[in-house]
């Protein structure tokens, strides 16, 4: 079921044109930006975008440019978990990595430790208004999530047609606290669970 779904999302999200991808996208970083839990962070794990996910690059690029600190995943295949790494010139230091994400070369990993985030930015291929998220299958944002000492805000950045009535859950599946979508601002902590 949860593969179907996959599919499914993935396929509207790449019908959309390149031109309102990068419309939405701007609109969903407005609103990031006005978030209080954004202004008040210092270091902010954010994922490098892909193929047609919401662009954080800008978002990257306003952080470091603020003297943010900017951290990013990291894939581990061998163990299924995400490494932290700062990020300090995206252009210079990113190279496709596992499963073709942009990530930091070899050389310029810099382990950040997990308990000194402020705020997390996550992907997914859905999510629904309780937070809960449909990821890529392979469960690496849930065993990171798990491993957290203490609660960090999550946001996961979405376009609209990304959110749907029900994500399926499992019980290892942990939820984000707030979505942004190019429509709206999302409270999922007011959400029943």
């Amino acid at each position: 079921m949860k593969q179907k779904l996959r599919e499914e999302i993935l396929s509207l999200r790449r019908q959309i044109p390149p031109t309102l991808q990068k419309e939405y996208s701007q609109l969903i970083q407005k609103r990031l930006l006005e978030l209080e839990a954004f202004t008040r962070s210092v270091n902010v794990m954010a994922y490098v975008a892909f193929r047609n996910e919401v662009e954080t690059m800008p978002i990257i690029q306003h952080c470091l440019s603020e003297g943010k600190r900017v951290v990013v995943p990291v894939s581990v295949p061998k163990t299924r978990e995400l490494l932290l790494s700062e990020l300090k010139d995206p252009e210079r230091e990113l190279r496709p990595g596992t499963f073709g994400v942009p990530e930091p070369a070899p050389g310029y990993i810099r382990p950040f430790p997990a308990e000194d985030l402020d705020l997390i930015l996550v992907p997914g291929v859905a999510f629904d208004e309780r937070g809960f998220r449909l990821g890529y299958g392979a469960g690496y944002y849930d065993r990171f999530f798990e491993r957290l000492t203490r609660r960090v805000p999550r946001i996961g950045l979405a376009f609209e047609i990304q959110i749907i009535d029900r994500v399926p859950t499992d019980p290892t599946d942990q939820p984000v606290d707030f979505i942004i979508t190019e429509k709206r601002l999302i409270d999922c902590r007011r959400m029943g669970r």
